[in-house]
Order: structure tokens, then sequence, then C-alpha cells
């Protein structure tokens, strides 16, 4: 944390995020010592939140049962075609941990050129890139966008104005998944 801190010229970073515990198959020892390492980070005032990435629904519950600290957050890649990642939204609904969704847009370039993305995007007068934002924002998602074009990030923060009716959110998350 100290190398990372002092090539970013700050004494702390908002966020600590666990990218990818250990396993494929689960919480293990390892991931636990890391977890308390980062846990110590943030008690000495270096981190505000912890989080973890690509996690599946076992590693959550595996963590929950170790009596872990749950995460502020989870961040994990979201595939239409895998529902969502419906599994692990619940489980951060259940817990109040705030679920972050990435790469929404490329991850899914089916669902932005779907005929119905498109009727809804010309209707609200709208981007597709919008209206996913948008419904990922209905469903529980916090949508991260790695955007660096302005325009693109003006767009992407304009998706919280979009009006979706529940019927088109329930059509959305039912496309592919």
């Amino acid at each position: 944390m100290a190398s990372s801190l002092e090539h970013l010229g700050t004494d702390h970073v908002d966020s600590y995020v666990l990218h990818g515990p250990a396993s494929g198959y689960g919480w293990t020892d390892d991931d636990a010592e890391v977890w308390a390492a980062m846990a110590q980070e943030r008690e000495a005032g270096r981190t505000r939140l912890l989080g973890v990435s690509n996690v599946s629904p076992r590693h959550l519950e595996q963590m929950a049962a170790t009596g872990a600290e749950a995460p502020a957050f989870v961040q994990n890649r979201c595939f239409a075609r895998l529902g969502w990642d419906r599994a692990v939204r619940s489980f951060c609904m259940e817990r109040k941990i705030v679920y972050q969704g990435f790469s929404l847009l490329t991850a899914n370039p089916e669902v932005l050129r779907h005929p119905l993305v498109a009727g809804i995007a010309a209707r609200a007068k709208a981007t597709p890139a919008q209206v996913v934002f948008r419904f990922a924002q209905a469903v529980g998602i916090l949508p991260l966008t790695g955007t660096s074009d302005a325009e693109h990030m003006k767009q992407d923060l304009a998706s919280r104005d979009l009006a979706l009716s529940a019927d088109e959110v329930r059509a959305i998350e039912s496309l592919v998944g």
C-alpha cells in the first residue's frame, strides 16, 4: 500500500479491492489473510472502503461463513447471457453490499444491438448505452464505466434521468439471460 500511495501522491485511497480471490472455487485461508491485511490498512486510515471483485456466490457465502467483515462493495463483470449476475446481486442486496457492474457495454454487445433496446432508446431520445446503464441502476447495479471520452461520460451520467417502465426493465433483464 505504501508504494501505491507514494506513486499516487496521496495519503489514502477511497477504496481497496481484492481482485479475484486466490481460488476459482471458493474463499481460501490466503484470501482471509489478505482481507485481514486490507482491513488493517483501513484501520490505519490508508483506505476508506474494502471491496472484492470477480467473485461468485460461493466466494461470498464462504467469506461470510468465516465471520469475515462483509465487503462494502462487490465489483463483477456483468453478462446478460449469464442473467446479469443475479445470484451475486441478490446476495449483495440482502446484505446491503453495493453491487458494482463493469463491462456492462463491452460484455453485452448483443443487448446494445437488440431491437427492444433500440426501440427504448428511440422513444427516450437516448443511446442504447444509456438504456443499459439506466436498466442496471433499476435492478440495483451501480454501473462502472471505463470511458475516458468526455462526451461518453456526459451521456453515461445522463442515464440517471432516463425513465424506464417496470415492464421495460423486466424485458431487458430477460433478453438473453
